[in-house]
């Protein structure tokens, strides 16, 4: 049987460790190695996660700390035949979470990263609730390069809070660049573009949530617009817009048909937010981009 290490950043984390912590340790296919990679935090996150069996703290300068490049290092210090990735925020919703998010890779050997299904916390208010369940459907999928024409953007689906690689696959393809943000999404339109699958495993549940205001959400799609702008020739791929709209559509007609509007009209909030971020990001990096700039 394969050996899964598991690579866990944290921040400030000692409130929501311990949850995820005990989860991971009943789970029927525990990880063999929990690498946790700190950024200097303030309070007793490395002290809470050394105190649970199996678990090694790697200590980071915070000012070191990049999205890419952070998970590629702790990477290198594990030895598993797959590698997860979590989030401190993230919880399994159940027992089988690991051994449903490792399945794909068990059964196919072209497979080299799978994603699982985030669920909103029950603190979660409608609107985002409707979001996950858009971006996060209850049935799986294994895709390739070959549907790119058909699924556009959403053919490098792929999230770090709850994923799992084939570590030679990984390493085959580079490993994460230095990114702000998207370093999985950019990591699977690698993998699938050197011949290798991409899965999505509904099966493997966990709960993972924010209520953002508008701003922190326009400081979010600002980096994503970057991101975006800075790989654009390398993913290839329409405007990611049409995807926002299906997904705009769907949770404001759902909202309405509720007789929410006071979260119609937060959620409208939501979507100026983002798109008005997005823009920005792409703007700046293109701005950069011409000469004399």
């Amino acid at each position: 049987m394969s050996a899964i290490s598991l690579v866990l950043p944290t921040l400030n984390g000692e409130n929501e460790l311990p949850a995820l912590l005990e989860a991971l340790g009943t789970q029927t296919r525990p990880a063999d190695e929990i690498v946790v990679v700190d950024s200097a935090s303030d309070d007793n996150t490395c002290e809470v996660a050394a105190s649970y069996p199996g678990v090694r703290v790697v200590r980071i300068a915070r000012d070191e700390f990049n999205h890419g490049l952070t998970r590629d290092f702790a990477l290198r210090q594990t030895t598993g035949d797959y590698v997860a990735f979590m989030t401190q925020d993230a919880v399994p919703a159940n027992g089988r979470y690991l051994e449903n998010l490792v399945a794909l890779l068990d059964k196919d050997p072209l497979v080299a990263l799978v994603s699982g299904r985030q669920l909103p916390k029950p603190d979660a208010r409608r609107f985002e609730q409707l979001v996950r369940e858009f971006n996060y459907p209850a049935e799986s999928n294994v895709r390739t390069i070959e549907d790119l024409p058909r699924l556009g953007i959403k053919t490098y689906f792929a999230s770090d809070v709850c994923s799992c690689y084939r570590r030679s696959a990984y390493l085959e393809v580079g490993g994460f660049d230095e990114v702000e943000t998207n370093e999985d999404m950019l990591m699977a339109a690698r993998l699938l573009k050197a011949g290798y699958k991409v899965a999505y495993a509904a099966e493997a549940e966990v709960y993972h949530s924010h209520n953002l205001t508008p701003k922190e959400q326009y400081r979010r799609n600002r980096a994503v617009g970057a991101f975006l702008a800075a790989y654009d020739g390398e993913l290839d791929v329409p405007d990611e817009v049409g995807e926002g709209s299906r997904l705009a559509k769907s949770v404001l007609g759902a909202v309405l048909r509720e007789g929410r509007p006071v979260e119609a009209m937060a959620f409208a909030a939501d979507c100026a937010a983002r798109l008005a971020g997005n823009r920005m990001g792409r703007s700046k990096v293109l701005f950069r981009g011409c000469p004399g700039a």
